[in-house]
């Protein structure tokens, strides 16, 4: 484990074995010794979405919630969090399967994010929510620079939310519906449903990548264009 990366983040785990799983990817655990970082990725996923709504909360207190969505939305993305992680060489870091490391796996979007998401993860649960926020923070734009900020035109989950939320008796859900291939080059399908009806479906790289895929397939098929 390189000193490098707590220097990096500048935060020194206490519980080591925390970072360790953070950085461990799937393709690494054929041996059973090892633990993933998906679960990680999970909670992270939901610390990151907190500590940024609060920021951008409390940073831009005129701007409406439609435009808080959009920029969140644009921080915490996958293409967003693949930058992040690339700030902190994290891919230099990670434990991959054989597969994976000649796929050049070090370098993947999805990877990299997922693995990003998973050390917030990781920090939070070593030292609170006041050193992840930290963390988060040291990415995210100051506040009168997010103000000019724009939301990712391909944030297709946002576009489509916006669109049925004008209907509040309205929901829509993602459902994974099916992953394949080897661990170091899957594919994933999604589908996002209006209520119980599937209005969309999309495959992608990661789970998150075939999501917005399918809220881009759900937003052709009610008519609506990018230009």
């Amino acid at each position: 484990m390189s000193a490098s990366l707590e220097k990096k983040i500048k935060y020194t785990f206490k519980n080591r074995a925390l970072l360790n799983e953070a950085l461990t990817h799937s393709s690494h655990t054929s041996n059973k010794k090892r633990v993933s970082n998906e679960r990680l990725e999970f909670l992270g996923d939901s610390v990151l979405s907190l500590v940024t709504s609060k920021y951008l909360f409390e940073q831009l207190r005129n701007m409406p919630e439609g435009q808080l969505t959009k920029l969140r939305s644009g921080i915490v993305c996958e293409q967003s969090l693949f930058g992040f992680a690339q700030k902190i060489d994290l891919g230099n870091e990670l434990f991959l399967g054989k597969g994976e490391e000649n796929t050049g796996g070090r370098g993947r979007r999805s990877i990299l994010a997922d693995a990003f998401e998973a050390l917030i993860a990781a920090i939070y649960l070593d030292g609170g929510l006041e050193q992840a926020e930290k963390f988060v923070l040291g990415f995210i734009p100051a506040g009168e620079t997010l103000k000019d900020s724009k939301p990712l035109v391909n944030d297709y989950k946002t576009l489509l939310q916006e669109i049925i939320q004008q209907n509040p008796e309205e929901k829509i859900t993602y459902l994974l519906e099916n992953e394949s291939g080897e661990a170091h080059n899957k594919t994933f399908t999604a589908s996002v449903l209006l209520n119980s009806r599937r209005i969309g479906t999309g495959t992608g790289k990661s789970k998150k990548e075939a999501e917005q895929n399918a809220a881009k397939d759900a937003m052709k098929l009610m008519g609506y264009n990018e230009e």
